[in-house]
């Protein structure tokens, strides 16, 4: 059950209180019993995989190669040099 957090418009009470979604929000104050407002609070998100910064590391100029296009690089490379020494 998600939680919520509300403070009071009169005398500042901060709260939290653990709700179903279907029930109705709260609209009184537990101290005062003056009105309440829910308050949204940002919420942390934690990206996974690949294509994120955390995770990939971007390149300065934004525009590097994918590893897989440096391994076939690295492999042509390979291959040239291999059969430039089979024709000596």
């Amino acid at each position: 059950m998600p939680v919520y957090t509300y403070r009071c418009e009169s005398c500042g009470l901060q709260f939290d209180h653990t709700q179903k979604f279907s029930d109705p929000p709260l609209t009184e104050c537990p101290e005062c019993g003056e009105p309440v407002r829910k308050v949204y609070q940002p919420v942390g998100i934690v990206f996974k995989g690949s294509g994120f910064y955390a995770t990939d590391h971007r390149s300065p100029s934004g525009n590097g190669k994918s590893r897989s296009d440096n391994k076939s690089t690295d492999k042509g490379a390979s291959d040239s040099s291999s059969s430039s020494e089979s024709k000596d």
